[in-house]
């Protein structure tokens, strides 16, 4: 029974690209434990607790997406060595600094925004407002994590963007 009154043929790229955001976010999760694990320095009590932090959204947000892909009445995709092929967030050496691990994963939130905007394309042309809904609110999630991130990464002497202030 189709309950969702929506075009099969529209939703299909859908669920296709929200199993390759399925895909990303497992290869980010297992990123984040991996330099959960791995941190050291004197920064690692704060990126301990911040990478354990977003290894509980990111576990939170594959089962939505899954749940989503099963909402639209297909079978999400659930095996490594498919998240493997077709995820564009990779996997990497443990063997990085405390800087290192906070661009990696600046890197990657780049790939997963411009993912979930791909969604946002295909979800639009099949008037998916549910997947719509549940993209707007990542990204706006992301783009806060990345610019902590991005916060925490710069030096002291650098500055945002002062145009729009008065002296």
């Amino acid at each position: 029974m189709n309950y969702l009154k929506m075009n099969d043929e529209k939703l299909l790229p859908v669920v296709m690209e929200l199993n390759t955001l399925l895909a990303d976010y497992h290869m980010y999760y297992q990123k984040l434990r991996n330099f959960h694990w791995n941190i050291l320095g004197k920064n690692f009590f704060e990126l301990h607790q911040k990478f354990e932090e977003l290894y509980i959204d990111a576990r939170a947000k594959i089962d939505e997406i899954a749940e989503r892909v099963l909402t639209l009445r297909y079978h999400p995709i659930s095996k490594y060595s498919d998240y493997l092929q077709i995820a564009t967030v990779k996997e990497v050496s443990p063997l990085k600094t405390d800087q290192e691990m906070v661009s990696e994963l600046i890197r990657d939130h780049s790939k997963i925004l411009t993912q979930m905007r791909v969604v946002i394309s295909h979800a639009q042309n099949a008037g998916d407002e549910g997947t719509l809904d549940m993209m707007g609110g990542y990204i706006r999630e992301l783009e806060k994590y990345s610019w902590m991130l991005s916060a925490w990464n710069k030096e002291p002497k650098e500055h945002l963007d002062t145009s729009m202030i008065q002296s």
